[in-house]
C-alpha cells in the first residue's frame, strides 16, 4: 500500500508538513512529490492548473484514485496509525468538516504570504518512486 503525495515544494507550511510525515511515515505508505517537477506529473496526467486546488493524493496501485486539497489531507490522516479515529470525529461533527474545508481553501490561497515561500523547492527524501524521478537525478 503505497501513496504519492503531491506537494508544494516552495510553501512553508506544505514542506513543513511533509517532513513531519517523512518523520511518522518513513517512507512506508507516503512517497512525495513537490508540484514543480511538471515531468513527474505528468505520469500521472496532473497539471500545473490541477495543482492549484491544492496537495494532491495518488494510490499507487490504482492511479485514477485520488484525493484533493481537504479531501486528500483526511485521507492521510486515515491512513496514519490511530488517524481513523480523529478522522472519523472530525467528519461527524456537525459543521466541522465545512468549516475545515474553507479553512484549507483559504490557507491554500494565501500560504505565501501567511506561511512565506521558499527560495528553492524542498526535496524529499521519500521520492515518489513512479519510474518518473530517479534517485540521485535531483
Amino acid at each position: 500500500m503505497t501513496y504519492y503525495a503531491i506537494y508544494d515544494g516552495n510553501c512553508n507550511l506544505c514542506v513543513t508538513l511533509v517532513q513531519l510525515l517523512e518523520n511518522l511515515d518513513k517512507g512506508k505508505i507516503f512517497q512525495y512529490a513537490p508540484m514543480q517537477e511538471e515531468e513527474t506529473l505528468k505520469r500521472w496526467n496532473i497539471t500545473s492548473e490541477d495543482c492549484e486546488l491544492g496537495m494532491i493524493l495518488v494510490d499507487a496501485d490504482a492511479p485514477d484514485r485520488r484525493w484533493q486539497g481537504s479531501a486528500a489531507a483526511e485521507e492521510i490522516g486515515q491512513l496514519l496509525p490511530m488517524g481513523d479515529v480523529f478522522v472519523s470525529a472530525y467528519r461527524s461533527l456537525p459543521g466541522l468538516k465545512w468549516m475545515g474545508d474553507r479553512t484549507y481553501d483559504q490557507i491554500r490561497d494565501n500560504r505565501y504570504t501567511l506561511f512565506g515561500k521558499r527560495s528553492s523547492t524542498y526535496k524529499t527524501v521519500y521520492p515518489a518512486d513512479c519510474g518518473c524521478v530517479q534517485r540521485g537525478e535531483e
